[in-house]
């Protein structure tokens, strides 16, 4: 019988990413996802009857008895940057991450995958920092041989990374770049993914599931980014480096594009211990920015993906 996945906010960026390695492997997928609609434009990426969607909430701990039910591996994705009313950073990032973890072990689950990020610390200065860190606490007091996954920024075509800030750069005259010097170790979507899958093989083979920090090959200050995203759009347009007194006057405004909480988040630089293991522990070579997104940043050029084929007047 092929393995019964349960990935739990899998309706997501990486989660579809991940749905779709483990489909191409054969597994039996569960999608436990809190809208319905969203995940299933999951569905043609397995054969039919290959993926079941139920419905899941993190917040209701009957249902995530239900979702693991059967599973020989759960991977719990879910996460938010920006809570609101209910779905708070502790009822998502820290109880809901111990609700996982418990009813995978009560439903005997062989493995399980926690996503957690860089960043994970009880004593960051942002709350989304202490969350995650909790979260990953109670995951291995539920579960002490779950896998703990920690991405940097992650990249890919349906992002929300490269995509807003590419939207940026081409609407605005001027591009302003906060925090321009913190330092990220962006991390292609399908290498993440990738090494899910195989943290779960390890653990299903009995092997020791430490904590893997994943970042790609190579560290970008957020200036270098949107030169990045600035080159590979076609676009001349001048950076402009935002004081940070003023980006910190702004995020404490209500209702702004930046919280106070993600500019706390931004102090610190988001890279990947060189003392924890990470892609290439697990066999994974890292993918590059530059290798990867220009195939979908090209739709942001002047004319559009098709521009290069277009005649000259």
């Amino acid at each position: 019988m092929p393995l019964l996945v349960s990935l739990i906010g899998g309706s997501g960026f990486i989660g579809a990413a991940v749905a779709e390695k483990l489909a191409r492997r054969g597994a039996r997928l569960r999608i436990a996802a809190r809208r319905r609609a969203r995940a299933l434009r999951l569905l043609p990426l397995a054969d039919p009857g290959q993926l079941d969607i139920v419905p899941a909430d993190l917040r209701v701990p009957d249902s995530l008895t239900r979702a693991v039910a059967g599973a020989d591996a759960v991977v719990n994705l879910a996460g938010t940057l920006t809570p609101e009313g209910s779905a708070s950073f502790e009822a998502i990032h820290v109880r809901g991450a111990g609700a996982v973890a418990e009813a995978a072990a009560r439903a005997g689950v062989r493995a399980l995958a926690h996503v957690s990020a860089i960043g994970a610390d009880p004593h960051s200065p942002s709350a989304y920092g202490r969350s995650k860190a909790e979260g990953e606490r109670r995951t291995r007091e539920a579960f002490p041989t779950a896998t703990i996954l920690r991405p940097s920024l992650v990249f890919g075509e349906d992002d929300g990374f490269t995509n807003r800030f590419a939207r940026l750069v081409i609407t605005l005259p001027i591009v302003p770049v906060v925090a321009p010097r913190t330092r990220f170790q962006p991390v292609f979507v399908g290498d993440v993914a990738e090494a899910i899958v195989r943290a779960i093989d390890r653990q299903l083979k009995g092997e020791a599931a430490p904590v893997f920090e994943l970042g790609g090959p190579e560290v970008l200050t957020m200036r270098q980014i949107f030169e990045f995203l600035v080159r590979e759009t076609g676009r001349r347009k001048p950076l402009v480096d935002v004081p940070d007194r003023l980006v910190e006057l702004l995020a404490r405004l209500p209702g702004g594009s930046l919280t106070r909480d993600q500019w706390l988040m931004l102090q610190r630089d988001n890279v990947v211990d060189p003392a924890s293991p990470g892609l290439e522990a697990l066999g994974i070579t890292p993918t590059s920015l530059a290798a990867a997104a220009p195939q979908w940043l090209e739709r942001y050029r002047p004319g559009g993906r098709f521009a290069a084929l277009r005649t000259p007047a």
